[in-house]
């Protein structure tokens, strides 16, 4: 991994870690996620509401993620019982959150696009309509 993408990266997350804070979670960015644990980034939690986001700052017009993290966070997901997004910072600096299921398959990996992140993902303040 390019050391600028790594600070790129780490930079996203802490922003959304601020957002997620400033809506009164308590939140956790896991240690050593995408290298091989099945955790996603960031664990927030208020309440009953617990989300998982693995972070993604990617400025093109897709988003491809590999297959076998794809599947660690489906497994991940499933055993938790906590609802997980992909947290795309796209170009611009807008925040798209995409549900793994949303993703298409491919052969090695699983995407998608900018335009379908757009009409599909949903906006920072859609994760929380009808939460406390």
């Amino acid at each position: 991994m390019v050391f600028g993408t790594y600070n790129k990266g780490s930079r996203a997350e802490h922003e959304l870690m601020k957002k997620l804070q400033e809506r009164g979670f308590l939140v956790i960015r896991a240690a050593g996620s995408g290298v091989g644990s099945p955790c996603p980034d960031i664990l927030a939690f208020r309440r009953t509401d617990q989300m998982g986001f693995e972070c993604k700052a990617i400025n093109d017009t897709s988003l491809q993620l590999r297959k076998e993290q794809v599947e660690r966070l489906h497994a991940w997901q499933d055993v938790s019982g906590i609802t997980t997004y992909i947290a795309w910072r796209i170009p611009g600096g807008e925040w798209r959150f995409i549900r793994p299921a949303h993703l298409r398959e491919t052969e090695k990996s699983y995407s998608i696009t900018l335009k379908e992140a757009q009409r599909i993902g949903s906006l920072f303040e859609d994760l929380f309509i009808g939460s406390g």
